[in-house]
């Protein structure tokens, strides 16, 4: 009876811990969902807004060459007929 009863309280020790481990697990797999859930939504905003972020950057970079090509001296005209 002695042993069944220390087996008993080593079963039920081995369940405590055994619960306890599965709530950590549960815990982190919910934060891992949330943190998914964020970079899910980052990705979206930026693959929906990458066409107009790429368009932005082109105009952009062709007004700094057009300011380049009017401080160095060239003809703003030219410049654009040649676009």
């Amino acid at each position: 009876i002695v042993n069944k009863s220390e087996l008993k309280a080593k079963a039920e020790g081995e369940l405590v811990e055994t619960k306890e481990a599965k709530e950590a697990v549960m815990l982190e797999l919910e934060q891992l969902s949330n943190y998914d859930a964020e970079l899910h939504q980052s990705c979206d905003f930026v693959l929906k807004n990458f066409d107009i972020r790429q368009t932005a950057r082109d105009e952009e970079i062709e007004a700094l060459k057009q300011a380049k090509a009017i401080l160095s001296g060239a003809k703003f005209e030219e410049f654009l007929q040649a676009s």
